[in-house]
């Protein structure tokens, strides 16, 4: 929300952007200009959506090689050229590029590439991240207890885990927003039943478009000795959690990184915005997860349940997000990227500009 800039301009102070978004969506969402200058978005025709036309890949940058069109954020999905997140986005995307600064919460080591190619294009970047790894050094306990759920946690999901061994539990959650079919969540949940792992599912009251999340009985009946569901938990304390092998997730970003930073190897299913783009990279670049179709079926979660879990594609993805944590950790501790650069943000932008006045 880059509103408060014209406030900032007006008044010469210096100004911060801060990207709560990965930086390979934030590098889509840049992009949105040069695709709409080249014709290919707005959509032509709806039917482009289902008729293999987002599968055309587009090449424009070292950061970002031959992406598919279905892998940027999803709101180019649009035939109209007055949508309004359409151009919001065009709108947003252009102002960053007056910002003083502007901070992304990732590591270096992780989205390097594409922070190449953003840095060609935008100003003063700073990667402050893992925020959530460097929100746990404050030692002040009051401050860390904010926190930021929308719902209320159940402390028994924790209690549960305990008693499971290592590596032996599929987490299924699909954040805070995303919503589904009653179908979907059907076949999600007999999917996880033929798989005959251990879950523990993070089911809201909502998660359902226009119903209430009501599980099969027969489904709940089946699995009861092996699972749990709840409405809600303290997710990275969850994946954090030594008997999670596998992360059922829909790709949001804070997902995203606190599975990376907890070693944890996903099976995604993107819902919307830039999680396609969190997705593609989790699957394609960094080798650490497994997409699910977006028109799921119980027989594929069954399978990349059991690939994750026990194949030698899943212990390949442990590895290479084992390898991804190690470096997690390495830029919040004291001397690596993430303090580095925070001060260099102090001291080369806010400070300098300050000295203006």
């Amino acid at each position: 929300m880059s509103f408060s800039m014209l406030a900032a301009k007006e008044f010469k102070i210096p100004y911060t952007l801060f990207w709560s978004a990965s930086a390979c969506g934030n590098l889509g969402y840049v992009r949105y200009c040069d695709l709409i200058k080249q014709g290919l978005i707005p959509l032509t025709d709806s039917s482009h959506i289902t008729d293999g036309y987002l599968e055309n890949t587009v090449e424009w940058t070292e950061g970002m090689k031959s992406i598919r069109l279905r892998d940027l954020p999803s709101f180019l999905r649009t035939t109209n050229r007055d949508d309004i997140m359409l151009n919001f986005i065009d709108e947003q995307m252009k102002r960053s590029r007056e910002a003083s600064a502007i901070i992304i919460n990732t590591y270096e080591p992780l989205e390097r590439d594409v922070l190449n190619s953003l840095s060609s294009i935008l100003r003063s970047i700073h990667t402050i991240g893992p925020l959530h790894l460097l929100a746990n050094q404050i030692e002040d306990q009051s401050l860390r207890a904010l926190g930021s759920n929308l719902w209320v946690e159940e402390p028994e999901c924790i209690e549960w885990l305990n008693s499971k061994e290592p590596n032996s539990i599929v987490y299924v959650n699909f954040g805070s927003i995303t919503v589904m079919t009653t179908e979907q969540l059907i076949e999600f949940a007999w999917g996880l039943a033929y798989s005959r792992k251990p879950f523990l599912w993070i089911t809201r009251p909502d998660v359902v478009v226009g119903d209430s999340a009501i599980l099969p009985p027969e489904f709940v009946e089946e699995t009861k000795e092996r699972s749990m569901i709840a409405s809600w938990c303290c997710q990275e304390q969850v994946l954090n959690h030594p008997s999670i092998g596998v992360f059922l997730t829909h790709s949001g970003w804070n997902s995203t990184l606190e599975s990376i930073c907890a070693g944890v190897p996903m099976i995604s299913w993107p819902f919307f915005a830039e999680q396609l783009t969190n997705c593609r990279y989790c699957c394609t670049e960094w080798g650490i997860g497994m997409e699910i179709d977006s028109n799921v079926k119980r027989n594929e979660v069954e399978e990349l349940v059991r690939e994750l879990m026990d194949g030698e594609k899943g212990k390949k993805m442990k590895e290479n997000v084992m390898s991804l944590k190690i470096k997690a950790e390495e830029a919040y501790k004291s001397g690596g990227f993430a303090y580095k650069n925070l001060d260099r943000l102090i001291d080369e932008v806010l400070l300098s500009n300050m000295k203006m006045f």
